[in-house]
């Protein structure tokens, strides 16, 4: 209980020297949630964007990935549908698991121990089993993202390296995290940055006015602070 009270006194603390009204600067921002972060473990800093777009319409759902310049600060476990040859390629490329039924059957019984699924194309009869699963957590192996390939070393050693993907929800927000509290302000604003440029990439030719309309920079545990994407992009 003393330990949540002197967390909760350092977090008072630190609130009562962050002016979090208005726009800030990037540089700004991303120091004050550092400051804010009051939590005994090293906090996800998560980035919001409010996109102009019309979330009812299929063609204006905004989708991507990227391969954050410093990563987010852990390690993905990555699981392989696959076999034969594929499954070779996908154990030396660094997958964490990789299998075909045995696989299935271990998700069927609850076990979820892992970030992102990879697939073979020849897989995704066996793999559509565990789809109302996996489908709702966003973890089905999906053509249009890469992960239902033949060349599953590439898609592994990426990500594991770090790629991570993006996408728009039924309100047209983005919702990303872009490292950890512990990661240094010019690593942060690196990481967000490329984040926004994918995210201008991944606009839909459908999309009218101001696509980037509302930035809101959090902690796991924190406040939001809000920030200019135009001044983020030329930060």
């Amino acid at each position: 209980m003393g330990h949540l009270m002197d967390r909760g006194k350092k977090y008072e603390k630190a609130r009562s020297a962050v002016d979090l009204s208005g726009i800030k600067p990037v540089r700004e921002g991303l120091k004050a949630i550092k400051e804010l972060a009051y939590a005994n473990f090293d906090e996800s800093v998560d980035v919001d964007i409010n996109l102009g777009i019309d979330a009812s319409r299929g063609d204006q759902n905004v989708r991507g990935s990227i391969l954050l310049p410093h990563g987010r600060g852990k390690d993905s476990k990555v699981l392989v549908f696959a076999k034969g040859e594929h499954a070779d390629a996908a154990k030396k490329a660094g997958a964490d698991y990789v299998g075909e039924q045995d696989l299935i059957e271990k998700i069927r019984g609850g076990w979820m121990d892992f970030d992102f699924a990879v697939a073979t194309p020849d897989m995704m009869a066996a793999v559509g089993k565990v789809a109302k699963i996996l489908g709702p957590r966003g973890l089905l192996p999906n053509k249009k993202l890469g992960t239902v390939t033949f060349d599953i070393g590439s898609m592994v050693s990426d990500l594991k390296k770090g790629r991570v993907f993006f996408k728009s929800d039924k309100q047209g927000l983005v919702h990303f995290s872009v490292g950890k509290e512990s990661f240094e302000v010019e690593k942060l604003l690196e990481n967000v940055k490329a984040f926004l440029k994918a995210l201008v990439a991944a606009k839909p030719q459908a999309a009218k006015g101001v696509y980037l309309k509302k930035m809101t920079l959090t902690s796991t545990m924190g406040v939001g602070i809000e920030l200019n994407p135009e001044e983020v992009l030329k930060a």
